[in-house]
């Protein structure tokens, strides 16, 4: 009796053979996985670089300054990367290689200019930032030689929330009204809409602010108030939630449409209770890039309203100061106390964006996640 304890691996077949070499050849490789051969060559090739580009550029060679050693190095490192990979792999490795570097460091380029913006602002405007007083004070209260526990930037933080939310109640209904005529109504001047939309995106906020002041102020003999700065940043806005919202209406299906027209819906009730909510997540990522692209404009509220020291809480009379143009103005001044709150001001402002696009990017995630 044969002992099976003892018996060898079973030999394959020779179709059994292939059939295990081909699907072996046939399996994907895994693109996303880093080997240790491939941390390896990246650390080498950083060290080597430095090494070779710290001996030529600043010991051999007449050359000074960081900014020329950093883009030296970046050049040599790629070209010690291609090589060393190129050594030990075929040529589609090699390129895969090459550009996962260099994308890597173009957005880690992107990324070291965003923190080091946030970074450098923060630490000029953190010896007023810290005082509660610049919260709760508006500019009134003190002046601009005054120490930083006197005044503060209440009266541009509230101009920028009259101002802005003005501006969003005027582009809104347009924008998405636009967007739903150019999207589901359609036809020839829908066109010419569209076009005339792509072409404002690119709108100079200087010219939005002239328009509104010879129409506005100039013809129609209004004063220089929130209200006209409100407007003018609206001008801003109308092209940007339209367009964004022109975007969530194409990607809503066309399937949702026919079932509703099937059901006897008319094209009114299906864009008002199908396809409105179906895209109300891209439709609200709309509104906020167009409020974070508004909020951050100087020349329209400088045109249109002027500096103002004073808590204004009344859009339609006198003028209303934000927090642009408080910076703009403290910072142009050269006093230096002046000059740092306008820091703190740059802060409170960037702060408001970033929460501005951090709320856009949470609301495209979740429509992601709904589909």
């Amino acid at each position: 009796m044969t002992n099976l304890a003892s018996a060898g691996p079973r030999q394959l077949s020779p179709t059994e053979a292939i059939a295990a070499t081909d699907e072996s050849q046939d399996r994907p490789r895994a693109v996303t996985a880093m080997t240790t051969d491939y941390w390896l060559t990246l650390a080498g090739s950083l060290i080597g670089s430095l090494g070779l580009v710290w001996l030529f550029y600043t010991q051999i060679l007449p050359f000074s300054g960081v900014v020329g050693f950093v883009i030296s190095w970046y050049v040599v490192y790629i070209a010690m990367f291609a090589t060393v990979t190129a050594m030990v792999h075929s040529a589609p490795i090699v390129r895969d290689r090459l550009w996962t570097a260099i994308i890597t460091g173009a957005a880690g380029l992107v990324g070291f200019a965003l923190v080091s913006t946030i970074v450098y602002i923060v630490i000029k405007g953190w010896p007023a930032l810290h005082h509660v007083n610049f919260f709760i004070q508006s500019e009134s209260a003190g002046s601009p030689t005054s120490p930083l526990n006197q005044g503060g930037v209440l009266n541009a933080i509230i101009g920028s929330v009259f101002e802005l939310g003005i501006a969003t109640i005027i582009s809104v209904p347009l924008g998405i009204g636009t967007a739903v005529f150019t999207v589901e109504v359609g036809g020839r001047f829908a066109r010419v809409v569209r076009t005339v939309v792509e072409a404002m995106t690119a709108l100079p906020d200087i010219l939005a602010g002239l328009f509104i002041y010879s129409f506005l102020i100039l013809s129609l003999g209004y004063q220089r108030t929130g209200l006209a700065a409100a407007t003018a940043l609206s001008v801003m806005m109308l092209p940007i939630i339209a367009r964004a919202s022109d975007v969530a209406l194409r990607v809503v299906p066309g399937g949702l449409r026919e079932a509703s027209l099937a059901l006897g819906g008319t094209q009114w009730r299906t864009i008002l209770r199908v396809v409105i909510p179906t895209a109300a997540p891209g439709l609200a990522q709309a509104v906020i890039l167009g409020m974070a692209r508004a909020v951050g404009e100087t020349a329209p509220v400088l045109i249109c309203s002027a500096p103002s020291i004073f808590t204004n809480a009344n859009p339609f009379n006198n003028p209303m100061n934000s927090l642009p143009l408080y910076i703009y103005t403290a910072v142009r001044s050269g006093l230096p106390l002046f000059i740092e709150r306008g820091f703190a001001a740059a802060v409170v402002l960037l702060a408001y964006v970033l929460i501005l696009f951090g709320a856009a990017r949470l609301l495209a995630r979740s429509k992601v996640a709904r589909r």
